[in-house]
């Protein structure tokens, strides 16, 4: 076989492999299986992307007659709802805010193995981002002994943003199956 040749076949095969792993991140990260979660313990509405994930907690918190609430406070720009509504709520029963340490999904589930443990809670429901579920849940559920139920936000993002998004999400999701601890 000649040079040239080896050279083609060896680019269809990256091409063949980039559009069958786009057509998994799409489908994993994109457009996860959305459902009504059941009634739980408490809702906790993870960092990042507060907007949009920071509603949605409230308003599964009021629909499914859940008395605890967690949010995650970061003191990022793109969590600002997130730490403001804390900072106005400070002191209200029921509402736990933290602020991770690590400030990553790591740390997050750490605090909430610990939260969960400490309030003798059976059940929880994780609002994200539907691009952060598969790996948010992996690792809460890896964490957490509690049932961890997630519910997805959908963000309005770019076409180019999603991509991004499945590149990290896609690294996210490998490292919480090689490094599996909390």
């Amino acid at each position: 076989m000649t040079f040239k040749r080896k050279l083609a076949w060896t680019l269809v095969a990256c091409v063949l492999a980039g559009v069958l792993w786009l057509i998994a991140a799409f489908q994993l990260f994109h457009n996860p299986p959305h459902a009504t979660p059941p009634r739980t313990d408490a809702i906790v509405v993870l960092g990042g992307m507060s907007n949009e994930r920071l509603p949605v907690g409230l308003a599964l918190r009021d629909q499914l007659g859940i008395q605890d609430l967690v949010v995650v406070t970061t003191g990022l720009p793109a969590n600002a709802g997130s730490d403001e509504f804390c900072e106005e709520h400070d002191g209200v029963t029921h509402l736990d805010c933290f602020r991770p340490d690590p400030l990553n999904t790591r740390g997050e589930a750490a605090r909430l193995r610990d939260l969960a443990a400490e309030r003798g809670w059976t059940s929880v429901t994780v609002v994200t981002s539907d691009y952060h579920v598969q790996r948010a849940g992996t690792l809460m559920k890896q964490c957490i002994a509690a049932d961890v139920h997630m519910v997805g936000t959908e963000p309005q993002l770019s076409p180019a943003a999603w991509v991004w998004r499945f590149v990290v999400e896609t690294g996210g999701v490998l490292d919480v199956w090689v490094r599996p601890e909390c």
